[in-house]
């Protein structure tokens, strides 16, 4: 008996140091891994029109999805990246040469000394030089990120082929894992199922919302003149995966720009389009797509998000509600298993 206990302490022992181990040998690769997990929930619907095309043959379908997502989602990221950093150039190249920032300080004082507000000066705030560091941290952060160019090419190889083998081998995984879980197996099942309905929420849900509301802005900065229209509404969809804040961060200081350049006409026309176009999508299309599957608290999804991202870095937006649906979901098996005790 002795020896038995013997041999599962150092079997135990065996595991958690060979676990360890494995940890840090795929922590290079740790959030590629869950992105793809990620993007394998998203896509589920295409797999499995894939399958019903390719007749149940999962190694085709597998790559047919994959191939998929890399046009659908690798293409536009590539030429959104390139626009980004061309109209930001411009930009600090015009703020640098021009000095359009010195120039619109000027005209905020005389708008606010023509409603009455003869005391206020704004000379003091070096608007260029505030803006010109903004968009330095910028430049210098899209720069970092494209001259990496070898991490990157690594990163986005061990996505693809990571989601190629989700999709061919998914499923056995699911039933490895589900054999190895001590919980039963109703339990492991509602698990999975609450994390899928979790991911479709926050991807499908804020992402989409994110996306329309950028685009939206930035057809809006288009049409009525505010300059670097792509810059601002990818600023804009970033800004609009923060809860009870949203597009308002760039529309209200586009509107302002335009008002005291002198152009009033085209500022209330981007604030009515920022009110009705890019608001209505916030209150319309957001609860319908992000609120029906997340059944948590708005308040605790933004703490979620804000905490996610300075925990997790950029990803954190998708990991932190995550890891909260996650907690919610261990706290609902908890109490099912605590009445299936009482009742018993």
């Amino acid at each position: 008996m002795n020896y038995q206990k013997t041999e599962l302490y150092f079997l135990f022992a065996l595991l958690v140091g060979i676990s360890f181990l494995t940890f840090f040998i795929f922590k290079p690769f740790l959030y590629t891994l869950i992105l793809a997990m990620i993007f394998v929930a998203v896509f589920a619907p295409a797999h499995k029109k894939a399958l019903v095309l390719t007749r149940e043959r999962r190694g085709l379908a597998a790559l047919l999805t994959t191939i998929f997502i890399l046009v659908v989602i690798l293409v536009p990221v590539t030429l959104l990246g390139a626009q980004i950093f061309k109209e930001s150039t411009q930009l600090y190249s015009s703020l640098v040469d021009n000095g359009d920032a010195v120039s619109l300080s000027r005209r905020i004082e005389d708008v606010l000394r023509s409603l009455g507000f003869s005391s206020v000066s704004v000379g003091s705030l070096d608007f260029s030089q505030y803006m010109k560091q903004g968009l330095t941290w910028l430049i210098q952060n899209i720069g970092s990120l494209f001259s990496n160019i070898a991490k990157i090419l690594v990163d986005v190889f061990v996505l693809f082929v990571a989601l190629y083998y989700l999709f061919k081998d998914g499923h056995r995984l699911k039933k490895y894992a589900i054999a190895l879980s001590p919980l039963q197996d109703v339990y492991d099942e509602t698990i999975f199922s609450k994390l899928v309905l979790a991911v479709n929420s926050v991807v499908k849900g804020s992402l989409a919302v994110g996306l329309v509301q950028g685009t939206l802005t930035a057809i809006g900065f288009a049409i009525f003149g505010v300059p670097s229209p792509v810059l601002w509404g990818s600023v804009a969809a970033l800004a609009a995966l923060i809860p009870g804040v949203g597009t308002a961060l760039v529309v209200v200081p586009g509107v302002l720009f335009l008002f005291f350049s002198g152009a009033t006409v085209p500022a209330l026309g981007l604030l009515v389009w920022g009110v009705v176009a890019v608001g209505l999508v916030d209150n319309v299309l957001g609860p319908k797509l992000v609120e029906r599957g997340m059944k948590i608290h708005p308040f605790l999804i933004l703490l979620s998000i804000l905490g996610g991202i300075g925990f997790f870095g950029p990803l954190g937006f998708l990991f932190g509600p995550l890891v909260l649906s996650l907690l919610f979901s261990f706290l609902e098996i908890h109490a099912a298993m605590r009445k299936a005790r009482v009742a018993e």
